[in-house]
């Protein structure tokens, strides 16, 4: 499948050059970015077995991508073949850096948050807006060691920066695919977060699972509550969400992928069209939300 296959086939439910935005992409460097996660881990899979530290969930990890002398080109072509005209990333690493420099057009930056950090976290946020303008920060509750609960006051510095600089934050939520500790991803502790922060714009990543109706539910009650699909191939979108999209919720789901670290943007885009959007939803999940939520 190609972009442009991808402009002529009748059986895409999305319009012809719609010019999709990603909210969460990469680059294939290597599996090391994966290290902080097999530190808290004690299974030997994830410390010793696995190169990406959920291959027991994702089976198709392209990792014939990685090693390239040019990440960031490998990157745009596949962004290029399906239709991705910008695409969210990190600006902690050297080669997200340089993808921004020289292609300012087609990465937005974001930056990531450790609420562990104290205040040195909250400079380090400070200094990524006014170095890079990112437009969002990321968060793994789970991930990070020691873990800190969605709604830990650790947290609350964060959040407040966040809404004075009037940027979102993409967390992870749910149960989390490596195999370390859930707790700190409920999906119930957001609520207390969106009632303490109503002005903060929070968008959850990786499925929310088994809470997604709850999600759903914190979502009808927080009008800056949002989901994002990344980790997640078409075909698992979970039905709640499906539903949700297709009625109150059209301006509310996000498109987001998890392309190098989980899948290739083809097997993404290969199940794409048996999703059973309503037409009028495909703009606003692939581009328009995020173009909102973000202030692109």
């Amino acid at each position: 499948m190609t972009s442009s296959s991808a402009s002529t086939s009748a059986a895409l439910p999305w319009p012809a050059g719609l010019g999709v935005i990603d909210t969460m992409i990469g680059f294939p460097t290597d599996f090391g970015m994966y290290d902080f996660i097999r530190a808290q881990a004690k299974d030997h899979d994830t410390k010793e077995g696995f190169q990406f530290p959920v291959e027991y969930m994702f089976k198709a990890v392209p990792k014939d991508l990685y090693g390239s002398d040019d990440p960031v080109a490998v990157t745009l072509r596949e962004m290029d073949r399906f239709g991705i005209e910008q695409g969210l990333i990190g600006v902690e690493t050297e080669v997200g850096q340089t993808a921004l420099k020289a292609h300012p057009d087609r990465f937005i930056p974001a930056g990531n948050v450790d609420p562990n950090d104290g205040m040195d976290g909250i400079r380090k946020m400070i200094k990524s807006y006014e170095l890079y303008g990112v437009r969002a920060f990321g968060a793994f509750p789970a991930g990070f060691n020691p873990p800190v609960p969605i709604n830990d006051k650790k947290f609350y510095p964060v959040y407040a920066k966040c809404v004075e600089l009037d940027v979102p934050i993409f967390v992870c939520a749910g149960v989390p695919g490596p195999r370390i500790k859930m707790a700190a991803q409920h999906v119930e502790l957001i609520d207390e977060v969106m009632y303490d922060f109503p002005e903060l714009v929070f968008v959850t990543r990786h499925g929310c699972e088994p809470w997604e109706e709850l999600a759903v539910k914190l979502m009808l009650k927080w009008p800056n509550l949002y989901y994002s699909t990344s980790a997640f191939a078409p075909k698992h979108y979970p039905k709640a969400i499906i539903d949700y999209a297709n009625t109150r919720g059209a301006d509310k789901i996000i498109y987001a992928g998890y392309f190098p670290m989980g899948m290739s943007l083809e097997r993404i885009f290969g199940d794409m069209p048996g999703v059973l959007f309503k037409p009028e939803v495909w703009p606003k999940f692939l581009r328009d939300n995020a173009r909102r939520v973000l202030k692109l």
